[in-house]
């Protein structure tokens, strides 16, 4: 036959294809029949193609410079070193061979059937090896690292063979240098394989064959005990099992694949991620999440943004509830102590839904931290979006703190206008009937409703607006959840605006003509702004020494208690 070079539209057409068997993940070969009309006696040619080793096992002859030879030992050992070789070097090696049929056997028009394989696929002519390197993206080592750094396990599945799988996962950091697997071990120590433990080996690369005769026992101990596993030549169902065996582990399971011997164990994992360009619509169906650019740093950078999605969710909710404290303490210190009221009901509805909006929202635009990736992942069933933890750093220790703040400004200006803190004291019923115009504060003076009231409205402002300037602490100390605020900066533009927002906010109401009938919001003098100011800075000190705590002894008594 002679090819015309270049021209490979022509020579198919010249050579028409009349009987297929598709490759499959099975047979791991692709067969076509095809019509070799370019001769003078019509006859046909069956070519094989697929992964070496099944192809070398059906060929009895090799084409060598235009001559069929004897597959012989010295050849098959020529063909494995190649093998070897070329797959070390981590490129992907295909095998071919073919088979004239006979026209005394095969005439034209012969009927070929690929269900019921009326023609030989044993005793064919190997042809040869071509390797082809498809290179990982330049980004894929980095995302390993950062997904080894975050506590995630990357497994490999593939369908290549162990040596060029091995190979490829050596160049992108699944097996990391230095870690070796049982083969690296017999040949450094120049011993069988079979005399190595494999307990030894951090890596393993485990073929599909060694995986069919593992037992459920056997999976789990391999997951367990190598930190980086490599399976090569597996089936659609070995990689099902392989899914289920780490779920069995309690981990949750991540599964990236496109093709449609993929789908069994994308619709299995927790989260199955197909391939947007490269994938099949089966295996699109099966997943969960697509990726557009078909690149496994998309998932890594996926990971990243739905632990800062989490992180700032935690933040918000911190920042949001804590302020419960200083609005709940003023009415039980009121029904228990029998004072005037601390804080009206008015004001509470300013700072929820007036000084505290923009603030909490603010921080879904925080910046991820610098170790959002260095983190272990979390446990799903202790580590909830809202804990005991922040419970108790929200309410037991910041909130008490915008308490304090709070009722230290309302003695202050009680205490300004002559009620001291022990006379307020079971004041309460006289305090606020309407009858009593001659209530006597500490130094004798007469008080009547009217002027009460005004004083409570005013205590009311300054508890209002305390709260906001502690809230000032408690926003910035909500940036981060162990790092320092000093690593994290001020670069959140939305919160620096909230920030002045909710100041300007609080003038306002407190100085805007009017709303002492509106809202009962009275002028404050300067100095009652000062006050909580102290109790800020205690919040963000507070705070800052307990990150440090956290950050200098990771695992302790203080991080086991208040990390959120």
């Amino acid at each position: 036959m002679e090819l015309a070079v270049g021209d490979v539209a022509g020579y198919r057409r010249r050579n028409p294809k009349v009987c297929e068997i598709p490759f499959n993940s099975t047979n791991k070969y692709h067969v076509t029949v095809h019509e070799t009309s370019d001769q003078k006696d019509p006859s046909y040619l069956l070519c094989m193609k697929g992964a070496p080793e099944r192809i070398l096992e059906r060929c009895s002859t090799i084409f060598i410079n235009g001559k069929d030879k004897i597959l012989d030992e010295e050849m098959k050992d020529a063909f494995n070193n190649a093998y070897l070789e070329l797959g070390g070097l981590g490129e992907r090696v295909i095998g071919f061979c073919d088979l004239p049929l006979p026209s005394e056997s095969y005439p034209h028009g012969y009927p070929f059937d690929a269900d019921e394989q009326n023609f030989p696929l044993n005793n064919l002519r190997f042809v040869g090896l071509i390797a082809m390197i498809d290179p990982p993206r330049a980004a894929v080592p980095d995302a390993v690292a950062k997904c080894r750094s975050a506590g995630i396990k990357v497994i490999m599945v593939t369908g290549d063979h162990p040596i060029t799988a091995a190979a490829i996962a050596k160049s992108v950091g699944i097996i990391s240098e230095g870690n070796e697997t049982v083969e690296d071990i017999a040949m450094r120590l120049d011993i069988p394989i079979e005399e190595v433990d494999p307990r030894d080996a951090k890596a393993a690369v485990v073929h599909g064959g060694q995986l069919r005769e593992m037992t459920s026992e056997e999976l789990d101990e391999l997951l367990r005990e190598h930190t980086e596993i490599v399976f090569a030549r597996t089936s659609p169902q070995q990689k099902l099992i392989i899914v289920e065996g780490c779920q069995r582990q309690g981990a949750i399971v991540a599964v990236t694949g496109d093709g449609v011997n993929d789908s069994p164990a994308l619709k299995k994992a927790d989260i199955g991620v197909a391939m947007g360009i490269a994938g099949s619509d089966v295996s699109k169906q099966a997943a969960d999440m697509i990726l557009l650019d078909d690149n496994f740093a998309s998932i890594v950078t996926g990971v990243e943004e739905g632990r800062l999605i989490f992180d700032n969710l935690k933040k918000s909710i911190a920042y949001t509830l804590t302020s419960n404290i200083p609005e709940i303490t003023p009415f039980l210190v009121f029904i228990l102590a029998d004072v005037p009221l601390p804080l009206g009901t008015v004001t509470i509805l300013c700072i929820d839904l007036g000084t505290d909006m923009v603030p909490a929202i603010s921080l879904a635009y925080e910046h991820a931290e610098s170790d959002i990736m260095k983190r272990q992942p979390r446990n799903p069933k202790k580590d909830k979006l809202v804990n005991e933890r922040l419970i108790s750093m929200a309410y037991g220790q910041i909130g008490f703190m915008q308490a304090a703040a709070g009722f230290f400004v309302y003695f202050v200006i009680m205490a300004e206008n002559g009620f001291m803190p022990s006379h307020l004291l079971g004041l309460r019923s006289r305090w606020d009937s309407k009858s009593v115009n001659d209530l006597q504060d500490s130094f004798g003076q007469e008080w009547t409703y009217f002027h009460r009231k005004t004083l409570e409205y005013t205590c009311h402002t300054a508890f209002f607006v305390s709260i906001v300037v502690v809230q000032w602490a408690d926003l910035i100390i909500c940036k981060t959840r162990r790092n320092s605020i000093i690593h994290q900066g001020m670069r959140n533009h939305i919160l620096n605006f909230g920030l002045v927002f909710e100041t300007a906010l609080a003038a306002f109401l407190s100085y805007c003509p009017g709303m002492d009938k509106g809202l009962r919001m009275f002028p404050l003098k300067f100095n009652w702004w000062l006050p909580a100011i102290p109790f800020s800075l205690l919040i963000f000190v507070y705070d800052e020494i307990r990150r440090l705590i956290i950050r200098r002894n990771p695992g302790g008594w203080v991080e086991m208690e208040t990390y959120y």
